[in-house]
């Protein structure tokens, strides 16, 4: 069950409005669900939205990669919101059905030989799992996305982390919004109500 309210505007405060106007007028068009829990600091509301806008819709990494390396994190935290919403992304930006339907089920999925894809997956997945890249990953990374893309990377995994965590620890979006393909044993709830 969710932990925390979702402010309306009729309850929100004047800087809370001013953060979740700034938000609806940008790419997204709306406020995102972590937000609704950042806005009980309005300024930290508004700043982490500009820097998941900036990492989402302003980097060198293409909307396939983005929505692979979200999804990779999703996946780690088993964040049922943010997986729901970003496969339909995914999807939409041209990746797989089979790479994500592997990424659900926790296995390697498959990529072309020249596809960037798998430099991106890997590094992700190392960084996720030790908080480290090995430098023959690190170099086989550059070697596909760029020194400039894999900071990128690195902020835009960072960023879905503090996503993650906000939507797990609130239980936000849950039960409703759990998926079928994450088995979730931490959260037997969400796997009630599918």
């Amino acid at each position: 069950m969710q932990r925390l309210e979702i402010l309306s505007p009729d309850t929100m405060t004047p800087e809370q409005l001013a953060a979740c106007e700034e938000v609806t007028n940008g790419p997204r068009g709306k406020v995102p669900l972590p937000m609704f829990a950042w806005l009980r600091n309005p300024e930290l509301a508004r700043r982490l939205q500009v820097l998941g806008e900036l990492l989402r819709y302003q980097t060198t990494l293409s909307p396939r990669l983005t929505e692979l390396a979200i999804l990779v994190g999703a996946r780690h935290w088993t964040a049922h919101v943010q997986w729901k919403a970003h496969k339909t992304y995914a999807l939409r930006d041209g990746l797989c059905p089979q790479v994500i339907a592997d990424i659900a089920a926790q296995r390697v999925p498959q990529f072309r030989d020249d596809d960037e894809g798998q430099a991106v997956y890997e590094f992700s997945s190392s960084l996720l799992k030790t908080g480290r890249v090995p430098d023959e990953l690190y170099e086989r990374a550059v070697g596909k996305i760029g020194e400039r893309g894999v900071v990128e990377l690195v902020a835009l995994l960072g960023f879905y982390c503090v996503a993650s965590f906000t939507l797990n620890s609130f239980q936000m979006g849950l039960p409703e919004s759990a998926v079928p393909e994450l088995q979730d044993p931490d959260y037997p709830e969400a796997q009630a109500a599918l």
